[in-house]
């Protein structure tokens, strides 16, 4: 661009401050393979000299998408305003039409300005329907007419919701946005819930990936027919610049309209997990949200889904266990912790010597009970013994620790 045609452009803005009015696209027949992209259910927008593709597809309330209909995402959200704004992904006062839930095409997996977005895409739930809308970048020098009309629809913003999105997908727009941020709104402020996050820490220990495909397929039950992979997208959309094809990239624009309408579901899905409404829950995901609510500082519900675990015969039960205990001991609750120190104590599959070493604490310290404190310190000592460990430093410190403890505990007991 001629620097002259820049100074035309900063005139506008310095002669009135009035937006121009944007400009209408023509037909869409006048557009090449005009008759392909409406039967696809897009349609150009033409900003000054340049234009992107906008492709708009809606779905009734009562679509199920999954396990859930897209009608389920008001109920969860309620849930959320009972429950208050404590956890992270909590949509607090906010309408299930403030969340747009984002995914990006892109022509690489790498960060920075080569990597250049070709399709921005969001659903939306709204009072009738779910709206899916998506923008297409048709070549390279339409990026500005593309955020131009993205970041106009966008403006009233309120919070985003995207898969692995707080480290690709926006930090992408970003990027793209501080290239042509002269010529286009600018971004809006929001709140974001990365989905990836949650996926992580409720199912990384029982999936062989948290890749959303996976995710899909066996928590969300959302079966996909002709599906055009992701990793496809970019040579895809290559041969598109090369062709002019639409048929080229109607699979990719298809993959992300699923990719916005999962979000959706997965969103409901892991709210009722954590809400306890509704979702049957695995052993991992009760005691993952757990340990969630936990992180957060969220501990009476943190409690209450250790306590849901504590009946059931199998490791997450125990782990529960040793979690729920140290809450309470952390809330100098201690009468409610020994019971579940003592139950791990006399578990034959136990193969930490932790709650050993608490009830040694807690008899030496609570109780005045040297004998009974030393008992647990040497059972201990015992259980550490046969553990393998990799760090020779930690082994080393680990064992002075026990040591020093029983030979402390041995000199109470011999001035009893």
């Amino acid at each position: 661009m001629s620097m002259q045609s820049k100074l035309n452009r900063f005139k506008k803005h310095l002669v009135s401050e009035k937006k121009a009015p944007l400009a209408k696209a023509p037909p869409v027949q006048d557009l090449e393979h005009g008759e392909t992209w409406a039967s696809f259910e897009t349609s150009p927008y033409y900003y000054e000299d340049a234009f992107c593709l906008i492709r708009e597809v809606c779905y009734p309330l009562n679509h199920r998408w999954g396990r859930y209909s897209f009608e389920e995402l008001k109920e969860v959200m309620e849930g959320w305003k009972q429950a208050g704004d404590g956890h992270p992904l909590s949509s607090g006062q906010l309408a299930p039409s403030d969340l747009l839930f984002f995914d990006t095409e892109t022509t690489g997996l790498s960060g920075g300005a080569g990597n250049t977005i070709f399709l921005l895409g969001h659903s939306q739930v709204k009072e009738q329907e779910v709206r899916v809308k998506q923008y297409f970048l048709p070549g390279p020098g339409a990026e500005i007419a593309m955020y131009h009309y993205f970041l106009t629809q966008v403006k009233e913003l309120k919070n985003l919701v995207t898969y692995n999105g707080k480290s690709f997908d926006w930090p992408q727009v970003k990027t793209r946005h501080t290239l042509i941020r002269d010529f286009v709104p600018s971004l809006p402020a929001f709140g974001h819930f990365d989905l990836l996050h949650g996926s992580r820490r409720l199912w990384k220990s029982s999936l062989e990936s948290v890749r959303l495909s996976v995710v899909e397929k066996e928590i969300l039950d959302v079966k996909r027919e002709h599906d055009t992979p992701g990793y496809l997208a970019p040579m895809l959309y290559f041969q598109y610049l090369k062709n002019n094809d639409p048929e080229l990239v109607k699979g990719v624009m298809t993959h992300n309209e699923w990719d916005v309408l999962s979000l959706i579901t997965l969103y409901i899905h892991i709210s009722k997990l954590l809400q306890g409404s509704g979702a049957q829950m695995s052993s991992v995901e009760q005691y993952e949200s757990a340990r969630w609510y936990e992180a957060v500082g969220q501990h009476d519900l943190a409690l209450q889904k250790y306590s849901a675990l504590l009946e059931t015969e199998n490791s997450y039960s125990r782990l529960a266990k040793k979690a729920a205990a140290a809450l309470y001991k952390k809330q100098k609750r201690e009468d409610l912790a020994v019971p579940l120190w003592e139950e791990l104590c006399q578990d034959a599959l136990q193969n930490d010597e932790t709650p050993f070493i608490e009830l040694s604490k807690w008899y030496e310290h609570q109780q005045k009970d040297a004998q009974k404190a030393l008992h647990f310190a040497e059972a201990a000592y015992g259980v550490w013994k046969n553990k393998k460990r990799l760090l020779k430093r930690t082994e080393e410190k680990e064992k002075a620790a026990l040591v020093n403890r029983i030979q402390r505990l041995r000199k109470k007991c011999e001035l009893c």
